[in-house]
């Protein structure tokens, strides 16, 4: 069950860093560079970080409620795509 000392999700810098790398391995790809391939990479590799970024959040929710809310895990993500919520 979750207690008032539990660490809040921190940021981690280097994922930012690998998304940026993927979506440059891509642009670059429709740019046309064809001395860098890399664009069907950048792409699986955008997909792994998505998967362990929605994955981490999801086990988080678990641990922090002690069950699994789609609902609410699906609001969440709703809200943060859309400010205005």
């Amino acid at each position: 069950m979750s207690t008032s000392s539990e660490k809040p999700v921190r940021h981690i810098a280097s994922i930012d860093g690998l998304r940026a790398i993927a979506v440059a391995a891509v642009v670059l790809y429709h740019l046309g560079i064809s001395w860098l391939p890399g664009g069907f990479l950048g792409v699986d590799l955008f997909f792994v970080i998505s998967g362990y970024v929605i994955t981490r959040l999801i086990l988080d929710s678990i641990n922090k409620s002690g069950a699994l809310d789609l609902r609410g895990f699906y609001w969440a993500r709703l809200r943060r795509l859309y400010p205005g919520f």
